[in-house]
């Protein structure tokens, strides 16, 4: 035999509000002495209409007191309520009277207008902060552009308009690539500004591209930083060619202006008749010295070619202590010390960094030579580069300013190319080079970082050897 069996609908039990439980608590706090009252009352010696009158009287008060604590904890509450209600639609100018420390809600109340009043200052703050970004952003004479994590743009200054030749009501809402700026986006967070020649509807020319990013609601968004740097480009390029052509002329009119000199001499004295008795003497020294100024002169442009026409480097395994001591090797001037190292292989073009090599040892060397001193070579490892220093006991650097000008040089033969030559050699391994004066004792030294060659990469250029 089936039993079928009925769901039916469980009665919710009626529960009391707060504002029920909070009245009828003030009702079972006054019931004792009420009913003890009433009591008294009923079982004394008084008339029924004083009985009814006073028990009439003792309820009415009960349900007042109660009534009357009720609404006290209700209104505070509804107060409490209201300014917090406030403080969440974003209106920090609501206070809230009668609070004080003498009570528990009334401390309630005092903290909940301390917190209003420290959310309106910071409110404040980051209004005032946030129309200040915006004052820059307009009058900054930089293009800002952000863009969403779907690459639409969210934000644009007046630059930026400029740039695209349109308002922001129409860029706004439109990707990357309708604007022409996804190859601007190609660079990442952290990696230093790189200059584009690109045109725009608003103006074309060298520009330096930024990228980085900022959260939003949460939301990644990516910004890009475009500024026009084609004048000062050009004021770099203007000011190098002066410098260039400053050098230049030097040297031509230190080799010319003999040459001139002695070409008019000796063309008088051919053209004086009778000749003198020693003329051909004349004529032969005034030649030789046309020669050794032309010489000079010859030189002095091979150097400039090759400083022109430095070629890519073409790396290869190189192990740093061989090659050291081999260049130390060629020095026989003074006694090169190379300090024992542990032995390190970078990927190089091994020539080129020998000619770098020799030519901080042959400076070095010139410079011991004048006070007495030795030569020192160490090397190591420092994070993932190799720092090698070339250092001297010479009488020091007087003034660094004009080390890396081309054609300078305070050696009577000397080209003025070594360093700068030595420089682009470590810029084109990706190194750097500088050179200061020692802290301890007297002399220079010359720093030498490159980046070390990753383990995989330096076996297969071994293999590839």
């Amino acid at each position: 035999m089936a039993y079928e069996t009925r769901h039916r609908p469980q009665r919710r039990k009626a529960r009391l509000n707060f504002e029920q439980r909070v009245f009828w608590l003030a009702m079972l706090a006054g019931l004792p002495g009420s009913a003890t009252a009433l009591i008294i009352i009923w079982t004394g010696s008084y008339s029924a209409r004083v009985q009814w009158t006073l028990t009439v009287f003792i309820v009415g008060f009960l349900l007042g007191c109660a009534g009357a604590l009720r609404g006290r904890v209700v209104r505070s509450l509804q107060t409490l309520s209201n300014l917090l209600a406030a403080l969440r639609e974003g209106d920090y100018s609501i206070r809230a009277r009668g609070g004080s420390h003498e009570d528990a809600l009334g401390e309630v109340v005092v903290e909940v207008n301390a917190l209003g009043e420290t959310l309106r200052e910071q409110r404040l703050g980051a209004m005032e902060a946030t129309a200040l970004v915006r004052t820059v952003m307009a009058e900054i004479d930089v293009a800002i552009f952000a863009f969403d994590a779907e690459g639409r743009l969210r934000l644009i200054n007046r630059a930026g308009e400029r740039l695209l030749d349109q308002p922001a009501e129409r860029l706004i809402g439109r990707n990357s690539e309708e604007l022409d700026l996804a190859d601007c986006l190609d660079a990442q967070e952290g990696d230093e500004a790189r200059t584009l020649q690109k045109s725009f509807p608003g103006g074309a020319g060298r520009w330096s591209v930024r990228c980085g990013t900022f959260r939003a609601q949460g939301v990644a968004h990516q910004l890009l930083v475009l500024s026009d740097v084609t004048r000062e480009l050009r004021e770099e390029e203007l000011d190098a060619w002066r410098r260039l052509v400053r050098v230049l002329g030097h040297e031509l009119n230190n080799s010319l202006t003999p040459i001139k000199s002695i070409a008019a001499s000796l063309e008088t004295l051919v053209a004086r008749e009778p000749h003198a008795p020693d003329w051909r003497e004349d004529m032969q020294r005034g030649l030789s010295i046309i020669g050794a100024r032309s010489e000079s002169l010859a030189r002095f442009m091979q150097a400039y070619a090759r400083l022109a026409r430095l070629p890519q480097p073409r790396c290869q395994p190189v192990e740093v202590s061989e090659l050291v001591r081999r260049v130390a090797a060629l020095e026989t001037r003074v006694q090169v010390e190379v300090a024992p190292a542990p032995q390190v292989v970078i990927a190089a073009d091994g020539d080129q960094l020998e000619q770098l090599l020799i030519n901080l040892i042959r400076n070095a060397a010139d410079a011991a030579l004048q006070t007495g001193g030795g030569v020192r070579v160490h090397w190591g490892r420092v994070n993932s580069h190799l720092d090698l220093s070339v250092e001297d006991e010479g009488p020091g650097l007087p003034n660094t300013s004009n080390l890396f000008v081309p054609f300078f040089t305070t050696k009577p033969g000397g080209t003025g190319i070594g360093l700068v030559l030595s420089r682009q050699i470590a810029e084109a391994h990706g190194g750097t080079l500088r050179l200061s004066n020692r802290r301890q004792g007297r002399g220079c030294v010359a720093r030498l970082t490159l980046p070390l060659a990753p383990q995989n990469k330096a076996q297969s250029l071994k293999s590839k050897a």
